[in-house]
Formats: structure tokens, C-alpha cells, sequence
């Protein structure tokens, strides 16, 4: 899939609808640009709360700090971009 759009003087673009709708991306959506082996990857930076699964408190089970929430938030968020 190809897309093209334009840089602003400001430094905006638009990203193209058929981007937009791969990526599953919609207005407030956070979005992280990695530099890798000198290309640049363009990836939502928002996780579907479906990934969070399992990590709730269960009967008989101690709860997980947000601390360790936050973090595999952000690793699960690092693999999808690989």
C-alpha cells in the first residue's frame, strides 16, 4: 500500500484516508515515529484496551500496580511496531 501527502510550511500533513483506515486510526489518536535501519515508521501510539486483558484483579489474586500496567502498555506498543 502506497500513499502520498504534502509537508506544510508549518510542518503538517494530512495522512491519507487509506492510511488512516489500516492503521485504524481516528481524530485525538496519539501516533509514535521510529527511525529504523534509516526509514521512518509511522504507528499508533494508542493501545486497544482488548491488549490489557488478564490484567485485571482477580479473586485470589493480587492486583497489579499501574506502574507495571503503564509498562507493558508501553512494551506491547514497542512489539507492534517491530
Amino acid at each position: 500500500m502506497g500513499a502520498t501527502s504534502t509537508l506544510t510550511r508549518k510542518g503538517q500533513t494530512t495522512i491519507p484516508k487509506s492510511i488512516r483506515s489500516y492503521l485504524g486510526l481516528h481524530a485525538g489518536d496519539r501516533l509514535d515515529f521510529v527511525i529504523e535501519d534509516g526509514r521512518v515508521i509511522l504507528q499508533p501510539a494508542t493501545v486497544d484496551v482488548r491488549e490489557l486483558k488478564g490484567m485485571l484483579n482477580r479473586p485470589g489474586q493480587p492486583a497489579v500496580p499501574v506502574e507495571q500496567m503503564a509498562a507493558a502498555v508501553r512494551k506491547r506498543a514497542a512489539e507492534r511496531g517491530r
